[in-house]
């Protein structure tokens, strides 16, 4: 036999990477192949938690549809001719957001389930784990998009705009319209027209930085290296709200703020005027209870607030923090320790951080 004509001797199973993938169970690897067993007559997805077969007796498919060619037929434990478990679960979750946009009124945590076809403790914990946030709080969160929609399109009275989205009563809808809007209906509905702002621009040794508030409090910590970029900013957040430059007194209050970037140590206890979706609130929360001095990973953030698979939408909610160094979003690093994106400049961030340990 000339070498032309050898037939390349065939991988080892042990020596295909698809082994270790399989023997590992890992789900990654749902949907790129499938394993059969000879003495079994059946193929499995990777992470099938069945008893591992010997390596003689496996062989690799490319799809369900080969190995059914081959004569095998589809385990009944692990279902691997069905979409991946987390496909499954992801459809689930999208279908039961799909409903609560839809209704007029928020649908119950039992109706939900029982379209999915779930147990209420276990639909609310697939969905929790899959959107970041409780279907209560996704419920929340499309009424409040649904008001501002309304109000912003100015169809209608304000009263019509708040039963629209799905509110039984003003009343309720009121006693959290800052929350929601950060001002009442009707300045939303002026673009802010009717809210006042007070704000100052400051130098500090991090360079420029605007402190704003609001009649609940502190609004906006912003730093770049550009007072007029910064007022353009806090701007474009308030397109219409009336902006009103500080008097002495606010001056002592960003003097204040400033003090507390050049000396960690101070402390800094404000009324803040927090604004932001039920999943950054959470986050940000945590966020203040980073001691300072100490960090905290993007991972560790999202085990502390019961999310461990919400990590890049914690990272998210971190890029849109506002209120800089009052909620110190400067303390979460990368879980190798090494510092991330920073909204204001990785460089403000490493400063902050090292003050904050030398103090």
């Amino acid at each position: 036999m000339t070498p032309a004509s050898r037939k390349a001797a065939p991988i080892p199973t042990e020596q295909d990477p698809r082994w270790a993938a399989m023997v590992a169970r890992d789900s990654a690897f749902d949907g790129r192949f499938v394993f059969s067993v000879r003495t079994t007559g059946v193929y499995c997805r990777p992470s099938c938690p069945s008893r591992r077969a010997k390596p003689q007796n496996v062989a690799f498919h490319d799809s369900p549809e080969a190995a059914e060619r081959a004569g095998f037929r589809a385990c009944k434990r692990c279902r691997p001719n069905e979409a991946p478990l987390a496909e499954q679960r992801a459809a689930l979750v999208a279908e039961a957001c799909r409903r609560i946009e839809a209704a007029e009124e928020p649908p119950s945590l039992e109706a939900l389930a029982e379209a999915a076809g779930l147990s209420p403790f276990h639909f609310h914990r697939l969905f929790r784990s899959v959107t970041g946030v409780t279907p209560k709080a996704y419920a929340a969160a499309e009424r409040s998009r649904r008001v501002r929609a309304n109000l912003t399109a100015g169809k209608g009275s304000v009263t019509e705009a708040i039963y629209d989205a799905g509110f039984n009563s003003n009343s309720r809808f009121y006693e959290n319209s800052n929350a929601v809007l950060g001002m009442t209906p009707s300045a939303f509905r002026a673009g802010g027209t009717a809210a006042e702002i007070r704000f100052a621009v400051g130098e500090c040794s991090l360079g420029s930085i605007l402190v704003a508030c609001s009649a609940k409090g502190v609004c906006a910590i912003l730093l770049g290296d550009d007072p007029d970029a910064l007022a353009r900013e806090l701007q474009d957040r308030f397109p219409k709200a009336e902006l009103i430059g500080g008097d002495p007194d606010f001056e002592a209050l960003v003097a204040r703020v400033i003090g507390f970037v050049e000396a960690p140590g101070l402390g800094l206890d404000l009324p803040l005027d927090v604004r932001g979706t039920a999943f950054q609130r959470r986050v940000w929360q945590a966020l203040r209870e980073i001691p300072a001095g100490s960090t905290a990973s993007y991972a560790e953030i999202a085990e502390r607030i019961g999310d461990p698979k919400a990590v890049r939408a914690v990272a998210g909610a971190c890029a849109a923090n506002s209120l800089a160094v009052a909620i110190p979003c400067h303390r979460v690093v990368r879980t190798d320790g090494a510092l991330s994106g920073y909204r204001w400049g990785v460089e403000r961030k490493r400063r902050l951080l090292e003050r904050e340990s030398a103090a």
